[in-house]
């Protein structure tokens, strides 16, 4: 298995089109096509498949993908450092919630690439437990960002980095909203428009509820912040929404804070990484940079 063969393999399966991987690496075709088999030879076991006219990673080539970056991201780092090179290179792939992506990390991400330029940032959708940890375990993610109630677990150091303040919000004009104190009983008829299922605070919430015996009359589910608060705005119903992703709104009076007294949402943003995983000087970098950044 050699380096060249696994940066054909990297471009590959990216480009889905060995056309292009020969084009961008330029090389001839049938040297993308030797170092694929090459590969596949070493590895017993397919990884493209063609469907039609369409090229896509077979199971394994999705799993090989996960090992060829991280070798590749290894061997960019060793010579680096032989050669004296001081300054962090290689990809990071982060898994992040959507709010966080919006609203916490691109203060984080502007003065990480000014000061670690040669540092890749790949970021990959994900919501909170159970889903991320399979990823940080298989090496999918080398860290992740999660909104949560604090972590605990035997496998994955857990960084506690701010509390999160979460919103109930609801229109101006709605009827809740000068109401000085907001109880789950109050939202019995009302309409919800909450994050989808997995959701941390949504899941605190909805425990508020079932807990009174409030059965809302109307539950949407949304995947997207954005979209619960243009529903909220058209007074269309009552949002929980991080606090962070609705500041502005609140500002301007677009949407009002309702005085909800239903629970409290003791939910952190929390950087989060195998325990097993090794921290490149790039991954340690970026760590270290969000702990000093957000870190209590």
């Amino acid at each position: 298995m050699e380096l060249k063969q696994l940066h054909t393999f990297r471009m590959a399966a990216q480009t889905l089109n060995f056309s292009r991987t020969a084009e961008d690496l330029n090389y001839a075709q049938s040297s993308v096509t030797s170092h694929i088999q090459a590969l596949e030879a070493e590895l017993k076991v397919p990884l493209f498949e063609r469907i039609g006219k369409r090229l896509r990673l077979t199971e394994a080539g999705t799993k090989f993908q996960v090992y060829a970056d991280q070798i590749l991201m290894l061997a960019e780092e060793a010579k680096s450092v032989v050669q004296g090179g001081e300054e962090p290179g290689g990809i990071l792939v982060i898994g992040a919630a959507e709010s966080l992506c919006t609203y916490r990390l691109p203060r984080i991400l502007t003065k990480f690439k000014e000061s670690y330029p040669k540092v890749q940032l790949r970021f990959y959708p994900v919501n909170s437990d159970p889903g991320v940890r399979p990823l940080l375990a298989n090496g999918t993610l080398d860290a992740a960002f999660i909104l949560d109630r604090l972590w605990t677990s035997d496998t994955l150091l857990i960084e506690p980095l701010i509390e999160e303040p979460v919103s109930v919000i609801a229109h101006p004009s709605h009827p809740l909203a000068g109401k000085v104190a907001v109880l789950a009983a109050d939202l019995t008829q009302e309409s919800l428009l909450l994050t989808n299922e997995g959701c941390s605070y949504r899941s605190i919430f909805e425990d508020s509820l079932t807990s009174v015996g409030v059965v809302p009359v109307s539950l949407n589910e949304f995947t997207s912040l954005e979209a619960i608060k243009q529903c909220v705005i058209s007074n269309m119903g009552i949002g929980v929404l991080p606090t962070m992703s609705v500041l502005q709104d609140l500002e301007q009076g677009k949407v009002r804070e309702l005085q909800w007294k239903g629970c409290d949402f003791p939910v952190l943003t929390q950087i989060v990484t195998h325990k097993d995983k090794w921290l490149s000087p790039a991954l340690a970098a970026f760590i270290q940079m969000a702990k000093d950044e957000y870190g209590k």
